[in-house]
């Protein structure tokens, strides 16, 4: 293509061998580029907010595009089809479950667009727009990755991933158990539903093994100790393993995982140095859409 440097996206082609003068040329106009520098330019417009749920809960629940910032530095831009409250409190649960990072170190900003808009991919528009500037790195590294499922528990964790940068916190409280006997079906079910990550166990071949009941103690527990009263009342070829990012729990006879960091079999608690890959390019997960389903 022959540039214009005036902008008018018109220029002549060389004259043809014989002629005196030109009458044709090409014109290629790049809508998508000049709505993402219109997007990139609204967004820069706006002041960050802290990422709280009282700040999320005062958005319209409308689809839009949005950003987000760690200690002022922009990270991550991503697009709610439907919501942009529910998909950014998505991140904001992720980010509060991970060690080594706080939600008191980010902020957000987002924009509503229209929903014949959201057809355009505006976050493509946006992420090829920051690209080339380098920025946005958390949309390189797996931080919108959601849980890519039994296929992914034998792969070797990248060193850059953001679950290897920021590994699940498993001390995090999940208050409101009575003390007393409760059906380990129920505790399942409210860890996986409360903890501020994936916990990702068995639900067909049980073998009954959740009808058994565990023993609730008086007193706040955390994510550790609950994992540990649940080990506890499984059978024996059953385990507890703590990948990266995820929590997953099968009766697969003990077999270990790659970047496993900790196990709970039986009553022993095994942390183990996890084995990490080196710094490459990582894929975003086939599931892993920027949707609020």
């Amino acid at each position: 293509m022959i540039t214009d440097p005036k902008g008018t996206g018109l220029m002549p082609q060389p004259d043809e061998p014989g002629t005196d003068a030109t009458n044709h040329g090409d014109f290629r106009l790049s809508i998508t580029q000049a709505l993402g520098d219109q997007l990139a330019v609204a967004l820069k417009q706006l002041t960050p907010a802290p990422l709280t749920e009282p700040n999320l809960d005062r958005l319209a629940d409308r689809a839009g595009v949005y950003q987000l910032y760690r200690n002022g530095q922009f990270v991550y831009v991503g697009k709610a089809d439907k919501s942009l409250p529910t998909r950014i409190l998505k991140h904001l649960r992720k980010v509060s479950g991970r060690q080594g990072i706080s939600l008191a170190e980010m902020s957000f900003t987002c924009l509503y667009v229209a929903e014949d808009f959201s057809a355009l991919a505006p976050e493509k528009l946006l992420i090829n727009h920051y690209k080339k500037q380098g920025r946005i790195r958390w949309n390189n590294n797996g931080f919108g990755n959601n849980d890519p499922g039994k296929r992914r528990d034998e792969t070797v964790v990248k060193a850059n991933h953001f679950d290897a940068l920021f590994r699940i916190d498993l001390e995090r409280v999940i208050s409101g158990f009575k003390p007393g006997p409760m059906p380990l079906s129920r505790v399942l079910a409210r860890v996986s539903a409360e903890a501020p990550y994936t916990f990702r166990y068995e639900k067909k071949k049980t073998d009954g093994a959740y009808k058994r009941e565990v023993e609730i103690p008086d007193g706040e527990l955390t994510i550790a100790q609950l994992l540990e009263l649940i080990a506890g009342s499984l059978p024996v070829e059953w385990q507890i393993a703590v990948l990266p990012g995820r929590v997953i729990m099968y009766p697969d006879n003990r077999r270990d995982y790659p970047s496993v960091w900790r196990y709970y079999r039986g009553a022993q608690i095994l942390d183990v140095e996890p084995e990490i890959g080196e710094v490459g390019e990582i894929p975003e997960e086939p599931d892993a859409a920027e949707d609020d389903e």
